[in-house]
């Protein structure tokens, strides 16, 4: 099986890493997921530039406990219906929903059409929509928890670390990620700069200067790469968050989730952060933590202690 190095992080090889991580997955059923939730798909929560921004709900069939999540559908920075599939064979939407949950599978677009601050803005136009149309679903308390993976944990972080800026996020209150780049200035032991050609550095320019990298200022390329990287924007209003990563993977370093515990602590934040022994990006066991995850929900939104 194809394992990129930790140079391999650009979007070519980011991709070949998630279709390895798909065949990870092959032979993991998604239970009887027509008995746990109703899927309501390809819901337009916004447009921009002229594309409809949608996202898939996935609502409990049994008894619902009044509360929302907003999934960040995004590996690789790219969102198309085969994210969401990889979150549905990880079981997301099954134990989410058995839990009594419902589901917004927020899709903010992808590389090859926004930059990864226009993904943000997207997430945000999500969780408007949420905001507006979660009493449909009987979501009755205005708390919401975010959950999301790789790319998708990335712009948790992110949405998380300015939630009280902006009033649509303002609600938010737990965050539960997976093996997310939290440091664009800093990748495992590489210091990035959009100007050079390395991976990583290519990753980066692709993300947030597409068009004019070559004009930029060394100072504006910092301040930039500073501002979105969710490891150095942590404020004392953060959500607690439950991070979980792989000691193996070689897509997303272990030190990425590691900068965000350390800044999370210094803050004084709730966070814990849970090492998968082995475990890459992803493994095949990963609904197994995905119920840490519910029971961080749990216990963090709804005020639950599970018993030992």
């Amino acid at each position: 099986m194809f394992r990129p190095s930790v140079l391999s992080f650009n979007f070519d090889c980011l991709r070949l890493g998630l279709m390895a991580a798909t065949f990870l997955f092959i032979g993991v059923q998604t239970g009887l997921a027509s008995e746990i939730f109703t899927q309501h798909k390809n819901v337009v929560y916004a447009e921009k530039h002229g594309v409809a921004l949608v996202m898939d709900i996935f609502e409990p069939k049994g008894e619902k406990n009044g509360y929302g999540l907003v999934d960040a559908i995004s590996g690789a920075f790219y969102s198309d219906r085969g994210k969401l599939r990889d979150h549905e064979k990880a079981k997301i939407f099954d134990v989410m929903c058995s839990r009594g949950y419902v589901v917004f599978a927020v899709r903010p677009g992808s590389v090859s059409k926004f930059t990864a601050v226009e993904m943000l803005e997207n997430l945000r136009a999500g969780f408007e929509w949420v905001n507006e149309h979660s009493g449909d679903y009987e979501v009755t308390s205005p708390d919401l928890g975010m959950v999301g993976a790789s790319a998708g944990g990335y712009l948790a972080c992110m949405t998380a670390v300015k939630s009280s800026e902006y009033p649509e996020t303002k609600n938010l209150k737990a965050v539960g990620v997976f093996f997310p780049p939290t440091d664009f200035t800093q990748y495992g032991p590489f210091q990035v700069d959009v100007k050079r050609d390395d991976p990583i550095s290519k990753a980066a320019r692709n993300l947030f200067f597409p068009h004019n990298y070559q004009r930029a200022s060394a100072e504006e390329v910092a301040q930039t790469l500073t501002a979105y990287s969710p490891a150095k924007q942590v404020t004392e209003a953060t959500p607690p968050f439950l991070l979980i990563h792989g000691d193996a993977d070689l897509v997303v370093p272990l030190q990425q989730s590691a900068l965000m515990r350390t800044a999370l602590e210094e803050k004084k934040i709730p966070v814990e952060l849970v090492v998968k022994r082995g475990g890459g990006h992803p493994w095949p066991t990963i609904s197994e933590e995905v119920i840490l995850i519910a029971d961080f929900f749990d216990k963090t939104l709804r005020g639950v202690e599970l018993s030992e």
